[in-house]
């Protein structure tokens, strides 16, 4: 094993190659800073540690990955490929998991999303 590894390094050492990328996967698909500005908008919070932002940006992705498959499913029954506001508005009301996203909130979570897709995919 000792060979092996020496073995390794030299080559390692020995390469005159371009430096290859190292790639680095991220924790949280969106972007914490853009996590942690949203929740000092609320007036209750004034200090956001690093542990607290990256948790809610955890959670909002699963809950967001969730809603968007429970809507997947009626754009698929339309034969569609892309997800249209009817198809979130079908997946609220149908899961029960989802009933406190109905009525006014439902408009405020929508812009949510819009602006978490915004702020991460642009």
């Amino acid at each position: 094993m000792a060979a092996t590894v020496a073995t390794a390094e030299e080559s390692s050492q020995q390469q005159t190659g371009p430096v290859t990328a190292v790639t680095h996967t991220r924790l949280s698909k969106l972007p914490l800073a853009r996590i942690k500005a949203l929740m000092k908008t609320d007036p209750d919070v004034s200090l956001a540690s690093q542990e607290s932002v990256f948790i809610i940006a955890k959670a909002t992705e699963l809950f967001v990955e969730m809603i968007a498959k429970d809507a997947m499913v009626y754009a698929q029954q339309g034969k569609r490929k892309t997800l249209q506001r009817k198809d979130l508005d079908n997946a609220i009301e149908a899961i029960d998991e989802f009933a406190f996203l109905e009525g006014k909130i439902c408009q405020d979570f929508l812009h949510l999303l819009w602006t978490l897709h915004i702020c991460c995919y642009n």
